[in-house]
């Protein structure tokens, strides 16, 4: 799959990414929370729930902590073309949605659909691998061998005793943005993989990296880097918390050899954008160094709604959040494709 973000200026490049399909993806969320965003059955069931604009709801679980929810679906064109890889990626995110918030995970579950029972084994196989991995038990789902088309859906159970949360953040934060680079793209795809040939003690104890920057309270603030790459990912977490910031677009640790611009639209298999507190920058960036992991301080956030990006001497407004919505996490979209007919009554 060809990168769609344009070279040359600093302006091309940011407008090629803002055009991308990655991005579409991340604007059709504002649809989905413009029709959920306030309904009550949470409250009338009597349970706070943390409205965090991050990839796991957190509830509170009335003993100092917080159970984290996700799920994650799989484009059919993935499961088509790479179905080992698929189910194993699936579960993969998961767990990163999971340890980006503080969270370690408890269980996986699926959905998975198939148009006979020799599909399904690929996809089933690349699961259990990932889950064995990561340490995670699979422990049921649905199943459907008579489908129409492929499909697999995957959903995580986690828990947090300290949150991490994109809408922590705060203006005079440090940027960090930490990444494993030792990994290769997926034939032509902007995936980076950096899991399935690394042994299962690194993976999980680089993860667990995260929890423990929460529970001593050397950060709060964190976001997996997603399919919207790094820049994406900082924007989201950005967005929840209603503030700006100044990106320097050649901190950004990349691997060698690989172009910026395919770089902005990679989804690595461990990568996580953190604010944190300038007197805790220091620790935090030794923690992932000490496991071999890239890490380097990136910019640092505002207390506007605009994200600047610099690359070398030239700089560039690349989002106005006062005008333009992202997700609509944080606070609601500016403006909404669905008619107001289209949205419950």
């Amino acid at each position: 799959m060809e990168s769609d973000v344009s070279t040359g200026s600093l302006a091309g490049l940011m407008e090629g990414l803002k055009a991308s399909a990655a991005f579409a993806h991340k604007r059709d969320i504002a649809n989905v929370l413009e029709v959920l965003r306030g309904g009550s059955a949470l409250k009338a069931a009597g349970i706070e729930a943390i409205d965090n604009g991050d990839d796991c709801a957190a509830l509170d679980d009335s003993h100092g902590g917080y159970l984290l929810f996700a799920m994650e679906g799989m484009l059919d064109s993935f499961v088509r073309a790479l179905p080992w890889f698929a189910g194993y990626s699936a579960v993969m995110v998961n767990v990163s949605d999971v340890y980006a918030m503080g969270g370690r995970p408890l269980a996986v579950i699926d959905a998975i659909w198939s148009t006979d029972a020799e599909s399904a084994v690929p996809v089933l196989c690349g699961m259990r691998a990932a889950a064995e991995r990561y340490g995670v038990p699979l422990v049921g789902g649905h199943t459907n061998q008579r489908a129409g088309h492929a499909g697999l859906a995957v959903a995580i159970l986690g828990r947090a005793n300290k949150l991490l949360a994109a809408a922590h953040a705060r203006a005079g934060d440090v940027l960090i943005m930490a990444v494993d680079l030792r990994g290769a793209y997926v034939e032509s795809n902007p995936f980076w993989n950096a899991s399935t040939d690394a042994p299962a003690h690194r993976l999980r104890a680089d993860l667990d990296i995260l929890p423990s920057l929460a529970e001593d309270e050397l950060c709060k603030s964190a976001k997996d880097i997603s399919m919207a790459g790094p820049l994406g990912s900082t924007l989201m977490l950005l967005e929840s918390a209603g503030l700006g910031a100044e990106i320097d677009l050649c901190a950004l640790p990349i691997p060698t050899g690989v172009e910026m611009q395919r770089w902005l639209l990679t989804f690595p298999s461990y990568g996580f954008v953190l604010a944190v507190r300038p007197e805790h920058q220091d620790e935090v960036l030794r923690r992932f160094q000490a496991r071999h992991l890239a890490a380097a301080r990136i910019g640092i956030v505002t207390a506007s709604q605009t994200v600047m990006i610099r690359r070398d001497r030239e700089t560039y407004p690349f989002w106005d959040f006062s005008t333009e919505a992202l997700t609509g996490a944080g606070s609601r979209p500016h403006s909404n494709p669905l008619s107001e007919a289209a949205l419950c009554p």
